[in-house]
């Protein structure tokens, strides 16, 4: 276990991240990072976290009220993602455990992953790709994978934050009909992309593609499921970068199986790593292994602002990216 060391607060890490960050730990903490490159099992959890001050943990890490207490000396959890409903926050708001994420920097990676699968589903990349390495493509073919345009549809937004705003920027240069839906109107988005605001029924069935961009919370759980299905094109994509359970996924199955809608693309899942049964063999759908942020830039970014948290927590200093604020306003 660690232990505190010559002044130094510990700090445990539940995988091992990007060397920036670790670096920035090791000249201010003593640190010990989990020697499993995998999630850990909620006793290995607790273990790690026995007698730290800085706990360090990844989306995939359920941190809930029992793992804190493995701890009487937490100060603080800094979350390696911009999400953090993997953190029991209320329970650590109780304890007077500051909560803390990487917001921001992960912005262009993401959208960025959200064009790749629109486009990668709509023009039936994958298939492309798997059919010609298997040495099935003879030649030219006028009806060969015949996919879906983007230029000049229209892209529904659900989720206008910094990443949908970045979706809305990058679909003006396919000349697109924007449409959003969020909590309210945001007129600077309205007036700089020409975005319109619609309830979430009126977009799912004016829109070619829909992007999700929401963060999940009990009244985003399962937004889009067989009676969101039922109203969208038969032409239209789905496409899910934010989180899995946004979606339905045993409805979506089913909608892609019947042609209900065109396709998907998704880089998260509801059951994460897991797929809904059926879902990989079906070909109107890219998967991809959550690589929304996986660029070089962005996850050493992402590195240094979850070490910058830790360190600003144990330094007694209010850290940038602080989830539960009431905490030092008590």
């Amino acid at each position: 276990m660690a232990k505190r060391d010559g002044g130094k607060l510990n700090v445990f890490v539940t995988r091992k991240i990007p060397q920036v960050g670790l670096d920035m730990l090791k000249e201010a903490s003593d640190v010990v990072v989990s020697p499993h490159d995998r999630v850990l099992s909620r006793n290995e959890l607790i273990q790690g976290i026995e007698g730290v001050h800085g706990l360090l943990c990844l989306l995939t890490d359920e941190i809930t009220a029992d793992v804190m207490d493995a701890s009487p000396n937490l100060k603080v959890i800094s979350n390696y993602a911009v999400g953090y409903n993997n953190v029991d926050v209320a329970a650590a708001t109780e304890r007077g455990i500051l909560v803390t994420n990487t917001p921001g920097v992960l912005t262009d990676a993401t959208a960025d992953l959200a064009w790749t699968l629109v486009m990668s589903v709509s023009r039936r990349v994958v298939e492309g790709d798997a059919l010609t390495r298997a040495g099935e493509f003879t030649g030219w073919d006028p009806m060969l994978l015949l996919g879906g345009g983007v230029a000049k549809k229209t892209i529904g937004i659900v989720g206008m934050g910094r990443i949908g705003q970045a979706v809305a920027k990058r679909a003006t240069g396919f000349d697109m009909e924007i449409l959003y839906n969020d909590i309210e109107p945001v007129p600077s988005i309205e007036e700089r992309y020409g975005a319109r605001f619609v309830t979430l029924d009126e977009l799912l069935k004016a829109s070619d593609f829909i992007t999700l961009h929401a963060p999940l919370t009990p009244k985003t759980r399962y937004m889009i499921g067989s009676r969101e299905f039922g109203l969208m094109k038969e032409t239209a994509y789905l496409v899910n970068t934010a989180r899995g359970p946004l979606v339905d996924e045993k409805a979506l199955v089913k909608a892609l199986r019947d042609k209900v809608i065109a396709g998907a693309g998704l880089d998260v899942y509801e059951d994460e790593p897991e797929l809904a049964p059926g879902l990989a063999e079906l070909p109107n759908v890219v998967l991809l292994p959550h690589l929304g942020s996986a660029t070089l830039e962005t996850r050493s970014k992402m590195a240094e602002m979850a070490a910058a948290n830790v360190l600003a927590a144990l330094e007694g200093k209010r850290p940038a990216n602080l989830v539960n604020p009431e905490v030092l306003d008590k």
